[in-house]
């Protein structure tokens, strides 16, 4: 199943694989049919590493997210450029509405073990149109904000998730 990411820099599709994260893509679905998405920002864009978003408005206020998720990533690909992932605290099964797309290889955020240290960030999906959109927004110049680092200066919104419903879904 594709769903596009609407931003105010441009579209980024993304194809998720709900084959071995089933879990993780429709807890991401249902986010996005909810309409939740709309109004959030990358809330952290950190060059070299990845770009964040999906739980943040423009004045850095937290929304209210459904109960955390189990993680997958011991099923889920590894932390590869051009990968989404969950974001999440130092609970490896926190993940609830944020999201990450990796924009170098970054093979210490994989499964390694089923500990506190080795759960590893669920990788389920991949960015297939909108990298150049992603590259975009790595490059853009961060501050401080509301005690958030990496912040975007100039806000990057996320207009709205499109999912593209299909026969395989």
């Amino acid at each position: 199943m594709q769903v596009t990411i609407q931003t105010n820099m441009g579209a980024i599709k993304l194809e998720l694989d709900f084959e071995n994260t089933p879990i993780t893509a429709k807890n991401f679905v249902d986010y996005a049919n909810s309409g939740f998405y709309e109004g959030t920002i990358f809330h952290r864009v950190i060059d070299n590493f990845m770009v964040q978003g999906g739980g943040l408005t423009p004045d850095m206020q937290s929304k209210e997210n459904n109960a955390p998720i189990e993680n997958e990533a011991d099923k889920g690909g590894a932390n590869k450029r051009g990968t989404v992932a969950m974001a999440r605290t130092g609970d490896p099964h926190s993940a609830t509405s944020q999201f990450f797309i990796n924009v170098v290889d970054n093979s210490f955020l994989n499964h390694t073990a089923k500990s506190i240290n080795g759960w590893g960030y669920c990788v389920f999906g991949e960015v297939v149109e909108g990298m150049e959109v992603v590259d975009a927004i790595k490059e853009v110049k961060t501050t401080t904000k509301s005690g958030h680092e990496n912040v975007p200066v100039e806000d990057i919104l996320i207009e709205k998730v499109l999912v593209e419903e299909s026969a395989t879904a």
